[in-house]
């Protein structure tokens, strides 16, 4: 239908958002309201010895200040994943004795407007005992180590392994040649446009908490906040979320202040909000990426990989934070060899506490990792090889005939062309033709290099089930309500084109709603690149239903023992005799309503994958990089709406590239946070993209979601780290350069091959 699934809609959102008609948390009033700021912690390590908080009290304005006896009650923010279990790193709403990270939240100033709350919060006197600080992972691993969990042996809190590590060594052993990296990843700040904020209110009569917050999903907010932190049951507790400004992962977890806005709300009978300034968005929003692997890749005589052995250095930050320790491991970890015929594979994680911001899921969320470790891998191993970066890729990706195929460390890719993709992606990138190019950049003295990553992503996590729920007004509208939660990708619009084409009617009937556990209380929330697959699922299982619960209807008004639907019209068979959606909802009010659940039973991800190209030119005499040309070819199975896929690709590439070129956060020995603002910070700009991404698809349909959908959302930031650095590394000549490959970095690498040359 026109503007049925596979075609190029432009986003319903968009005339709401473009217009000033977004509705975000910070937006939100209440009669009355309070206005909370947080008091945080100037030292990366310390003891607190004692609180002081009666001149904060004496700010005109102040209404409350809360310390960690006063939330004492209320659990620790969970950590999900314990990987170091018995062993605990409680994160406490508020800190009790220790402070472990500067930002590390100590109180909680409530007052009547924001100002007067952070002139309270400025005027709270802590006396603190400093402790010795381990801000790298170099310093926490080091003989004789402070240790930040005094419960803990050393710093490194768990290992981790997937694989067959006497294998992995034999093969390495046995192999021709051995292509040996250490491959560093660094420290990234998600640096969502809209900064986090929680609106807590508080109902006496019917003791339930409301929470606005911008979230990734309401209902697993309101299970982790309700039980284990409120000490509340689930119905006691909704959640709220409008629209979001981003979110890549950061915005699926619990912070300290949600709890606290309601705690203050229940004891001062007021809303509070809370709203972070950047400051508090750069010390303690989850931090992203932050590893270093040792990897070793072996090849035999004719250029094929006989063993992949990987170590990671996982840096978690000061505590354990919500999924940290599954990031490189149970996420990121069993991805690790991409989608190459590998015959071993071992990959060992050491999860290592710091005192910094903890670490958790950022835009791929483990898997642009593994994929930057593998790609940073076959590029090395073709100039060490003398094979062509293509030639080498070509040798070794699986083919069509080998699929399904058991990677041996807990994956199976089930459909897919890789070998394809990779042609057309050369062909598009006009690979041919880049010796011309290059001689053309020598002659205006620039180096011109060129990379390749073929990436694969497991995609769609985050539960085996996804829940809509369906209702149909008397004037025929019908309002869906799913549990995935939109932060930006255009959900509004791609279930609303997956929902009118199953049930026949124009997008203009349908309104999708998200975002309130009072309207849907179940459901996995967006995360994984997840939603289509299953939200999607969801959705045609709920239109299924709510044409079976017409049938019915319409049988019993028409008298008919046969009754047909098409495009929003039930027909007796064989007769002109029919109901519409709007006249059986009409007559029989809430007949046509119901909740649906869409389950797989089984884990069952989609696998997208993709070739990206990129091309830079390097000023040797500056060290400035430029990326010239971008090309992709990717496979997302069946695309609801090709357009916002595209986009979405867009905006992964640009954050795969900030990654790449410019963005590093910096502690220094003390933990003190350098880049704590966009002074110091460094985020891509329009200027620092390419002039234009070539965007391409060769898709085959996932066979594990009606739709045959592949999930995009992350896909354009792992293909561009390693493509970029690829393209950066081939302009050196080879020279191995680490993440951010910023212009001084570049400039020095330059000057060495200019005085090697000169010699």
């Amino acid at each position: 239908m026109k503007f049925g699934a596979g075609q190029s809609v432009t986003r319903v959102e968009d005339a709401r958002l473009l217009t000033g008609h977004g509705r975000f948390t910070d937006d939100l009033q209440r009669p009355g309201m309070l206005y909370g700021v947080t008091h945080r912690s100037p030292h990366g390590h310390a003891e607190i010895l004692e609180i002081d908080t009666s001149a904060a009290l004496a700010v005109p304005g102040v209404v409350a200040v809360y310390t960690h006896k006063d939330v004492a009650d209320y659990g620790p923010i969970p950590c999900l994943v314990p990987l170091s279990a018995p062993l605990e790193t409680p994160r406490l709403l508020l800190a009790k004795d220790r402070v472990r990270f500067v930002g590390d939240a100590v109180a909680f100033v409530v007052a009547t407007s924001r100002e007067a709350a952070r002139a309270g919060s400025d005027a709270i006197m802590v006396d603190y005992t400093e402790l010795p600080v381990v801000a790298s992972m170099d310093a926490a691993l080091a003989d004789g180590a402070p240790r930040i969990w005094d419960d803990a042996q050393s710093n490194s809190l768990f290992d981790w392994a997937v694989g067959d590590g006497d294998g992995a060594a034999a093969a390495l052993a046995g192999s021709a040649h051995v292509t040996r990296l250490r491959i560093v990843q660094n420290r990234i700040a998600p640096t969502s446009m809209e900064v986090r904020a929680a609106l807590g209110e508080y109902d006496p009569a019917t003791e339930s908490f409301t929470l606005s917050t911008g979230s990734q999903g309401v209902a697993g907010m309101r299970g982790m906040l309700a039980g284990p932190i409120l000490k509340t049951k689930a119905d006691k507790v909704r959640i709220v979320t409008g629209d979001v400004g981003g979110g890549f992962g950061m915005k699926t977890f619990i912070y300290a202040e949600y709890p606290l806005v309601l705690h203050a709300a229940r004891a001062l009978g007021k809303p509070v909000k809370w709203t972070g300034e950047r400051s508090d968005a750069f010390q303690t929003d989850t931090h992203g990426r932050a590893m270093v692997s040792e990897a070793a890749l072996g090849f035999d005589a004719n250029g094929l990989i006989t063993a992949l052995s990987v170590e990671t250095w996982s840096d978690l930050g000061a505590y354990q934070a919500q999924y940290g320790p599954a990031i490189q491991t149970l996420a990121g970890g069993r991805i690790m060899g991409g989608v190459y015929r590998i015959p071993v594979i071992h990959n060992l994680v050491h999860g290592v506490v710091t005192n910094t911001a903890p670490v958790d899921a950022y835009r791929g969320a483990g898997r642009p990792e593994s994929a930057y470790v593998m790609e940073r891998l076959m590029e090395a191993a073709a100039r060490e090889l003398g094979h062509g970066v293509d030639d080498i890729r070509r040798r070794n990706l699986l083919t069509p005939a080998e699929l399904p195929h058991d990677n041996g460390i807990g994956l199976t890719f089930d459909i897919g062309n890789f070998p394809a993709v990779l042609d057309k992606a050369l062909a598009n990138a006009d690979w041919a033709g880049f010796g011309a190019r290059k001689a053309a950049a020598a002659r205006k003295g620039l180096r011109l290099g060129r990379g390749i990553a073929y990436y694969v992503e497991i995609a769609g996590g985050g539960g085996t089930d996804e829940y809509a729920d369906v209702r149909v007004a008397s004037d025929g509208m019908v309002e869906m309500a799913v549990g995935t939660q939109s932060n930006g990708q255009g959900h509004e619009t791609v279930y609303a084109q997956v929902l009118g084409e199953k049930l026949g009617i124009p997008m203009e009937q349908i309104r999708i709603v998200q975002g309130d556990s009072g309207r849907l209380d179940q459901g996995h929330g967006t995360g994984g690149s997840r939603s289509m697959a299953f939200g999607g699922g969801a959705v045609l299982e709920s239109a299924d239903a709510l044409v079976a619960r017409g049938v019915e209807l319409a049988r019993a008004d028409l008298g008919a023992d046969e009754v047909d639907y098409a495009d929003g019209v039930f027909r007796a068979r064989g007769t002109n005799t029919t109901r519409t959606l709007a006249e059986l909802a009409a007559a029989h009010p809430g007949g046509l309503d119901g909740r649906s659940k869409y389950t797989t039973g089984k884990p069952a991800p989609t696998f997208p994958n993709g070739c990206h190209i990129a091309e830079v030119e390097l000023d040797p005499a500056t060290g400035r990089v430029v990326v010239t040309r971008y090309s992709l070819v990717d496979d997302f199975g069946k695309m609801v709406n090709p357009m916002l896929v595209e986009g979405q690709v867009h905006g992964g590439v640009a954050q795969g590239l900030g990654q790449a070129l410019i963005e590093n956060v910096v502690y220094d020995e003390n933990g003190q946070l350098i880049t704590g603002s966009f002074m110091d910070y460094g985020v891509p700009r329009a200027d620092d993209m390419p002039p234009a991404i070539g965007f391409d698809t060769l898709g085959t349909p996932s066979p594990t979601n009606p739709l045959g959908v592949k999930g995009c959302g992350e896909a354009g930031t792992i293909g561009a780290m390693p493509s970029v650095m690829n393209a950066i590394i081939d302009a050196l000549d080879g020279i191995q350069v680490e993440m951010p490959a910023t212009p001084e970095k570049l400039w020095r690498a330059a000057q060495a091959l200019t005085r090697a040359a000169a010699e």
